[in-house]
Order: C-alpha cells, then sequence, then structure tokens
C-alpha cells in the first residue's frame, strides 16, 4: 500500500484528493490546521477504503513539517508521494495590501509548500545514498495567478509563482535521488474561488460539473503513481475535463551590440525585441 501525504486535506481540493487516493488503495497521511475538518476527512477516507492518518498542524512550521514526514514513515514504514495542497488567499490590490496579508500569504502557499517538500526529500535522499531505490513523487499547487497573474491578488500571484519556479529548481536537484517534483495549476470550486469567482464557480442545475473539484485529483493521483516517473519539473494546467501543459519563460529575440550599450540607443532596440516576441498571456482581470 502506497502512502501519501495530503496537506490542506480539510476542505476543497485537498478532501477531493484525499478521497481519491483513499479510493485507490492508498494510506493517506492527512494535514490540515482544523482538527474538525479532518476528523471528518478521514472518517470519509475510511469508509472509502484507504489506511488513514489524521495529523493537525500548521504546515508553514519547519519543525511540524519535520514531525509530519516522521509520523507518516512511521506509521506505514513508508513515504511514496507528498501533495502540497494548502493554500491561503488575501485578495487586495497592490495598494492596499498589509504587511501581515502579505506575510501570512506568502508564508501559507510558499513556505508551507518548501518546508515538508525540504523534509520529505531529505527522507528519501537518505534512503538513496544507502542503496534503497527511491520512487518518490511530489505534486506542488501552484495557480493560474502564478502563471499569468490576477489582478487583486497580488501576494497570492507572487507565492504562486514561487512555487512553480521552487518546483523546476527542485526537480532538477532531486532527480538522482528517484525523486520527481511536478505541479498542477487547477481550476476548481474551493472555499477560496466560490464566492471570489461565484459565476464561474456555481454548479450547473444538470450534466457535468466542470468546476468540481474532484475533477483534479485524477491528474493528482497519476501524477504520484509508480507509472509517472517519466514526468518531472513541469506544471499541467487542469479543470474540469480538461488537462494542459503549462509553457514557462523561454528564452526570447535578443540582440548583442558585442559592447555596452547607451541608455539612448535602447529605445528602437526595445521596439525591434518586442515586434519579433510573442505576446503575454493576459494577466487575469486585466
Amino acid at each position: 500500500m502506497r502512502t501519501v501525504i495530503i496537506t490542506g486535506a480539510g476542505q476543497g481540493l485537498g478532501r477531493a484528493h484525499a478521497l481519491a487516493f483513499a479510493a485507490t488503495g492508498h494510506h493517506v497521511v492527512l494535514n490540515d490546521l482544523s482538527s474538525d475538518a479532518l476528523e471528518a476527512v478521514a472518517g470519509e477516507c475510511a469508509a472509502a477504503g484507504g489506511g488513514v492518518t489524521a495529523v493537525p498542524g500548521d504546515i508553514a512550521d519547519w519543525s511540524f513539517a519535520s514531525a509530519l514526514i516522521e509520523k507518516a514513515t512511521q506509521t506505514t514504514g513508508r513515504l511514496d508521494a507528498l501533495v502540497n495542497n494548502a493554500g491561503l488567499a488575501r485578495d487586495r490590490m497592490t495598494t492596499n495590501v498589509t504587511e501581515d496579508e502579505w506575510d501570512a500569504v506568502v508564508r501559507v502557499n510558499l513556505k508551507g509548500h518548501f518546508a515538508p517538500l525540504r523534509h520529505a526529500s531529505a527522507y528519501w535522499k537518505s534512503l538513496a545514498k544507502a542503496g534503497t531505490p527511491v520512487a518518490a513523487r511530489i505534486v506542488n499547487t501552484t495557480s493560474g495567478a502564478g502563471l499569468m497573474g490576477s489582478v487583486g491578488q497580488v501576494s497570492y500571484s507572487a507565492a504562486k509563482a514561487a512555487v512553480a519556479a521552487m518546483t523546476q529548481v527542485a526537480a532538477a536537484e532531486l532527480a538522482r535521488y528517484g525523486i520527481t517534483v511536478n505541479a498542477i495549476a487547477p481550476s476548481a470550486r474551493t472555499p477560496m474561488t466560490e464566492d471570489v469567482f461565484a459565476d464561474a464557480m456555481r454548479a450547473p442545475a444538470d450534466g457535468f460539473d466542470a468546476m468540481a473539484p474532484e475533477n483534479v485529483s485524477p491528474l493528482v493521483v497519476w501524477l504520484a503513481s509508480a507509472e509517472a516517473g517519466f514526468v518531472t519539473g513541469r506544471v499541467f494546467e487542469v479543470s474540469g475535463g480538461s488537462v494542459g501543459v503549462a509553457d514557462g519563460w523561454q528564452h526570447g529575440p535578443a540582440t548583442d551590440a558585442g559592447r555596452r550599450w547607451d541608455p539612448a540607443e535602447l529605445g528602437p532596440v526595445v521596439r525591434e525585441l518586442l515586434s519579433r516576441a510573442p505576446a503575454p498571456a493576459a494577466v487575469y482581470g486585466a
């Protein structure tokens, strides 16, 4: 039985992921700040047939993140995957965001991803160094806001963009130890989206519910599987029945003078470069 840690598992996407993993026979180690929410989801996962361990706590706390990895490995004797899902949004325009709001969003979305990633990858590295074959999987959660930007979500966009960059770096560093690191950018109805984007997220009266969070989970389960070992360092956009690969920053057109530029020369140069470069994707809400 494969063991997977899911953070932010008390509601929304985290709950959907937990149930999907449980239904496919995984032992799910569930984390959330809310003990009550976690207890409810743990009961659902047990009913779905999976083994369950609930570990409430603050995933952005360095020591707790270490303890969570240790709890998972001690409980089942193994850890196969980490799904970083916990998130927080504080929607504000750039001129209105407060320091506390900025710090809270960056702490939960970025540090709350890195802390468990760091401790889980160190555990797997130690196994690989000792000669134990490792086929570990990390699935991070970025956002369209992190990939394209989103008006009114400057702190959230910044944190989620950092998650995408962290995914690429970790994938490059950890591949030698048998660890893959990928990310999803989901679009689904969750407590963070159902009020802000009420019209877009509303469930239809009948037919396919494209914004149901359960639509995202099959990709997460697959990326966490042994089969997915050939994929790393990639970001997937997933919404409803659509799965796509996001294409990030690439080196674009360049002009080299072979010497230092004079600022007065650069206006025409930049105009020419932009004429050869593809237009950037529009910022959401712009």
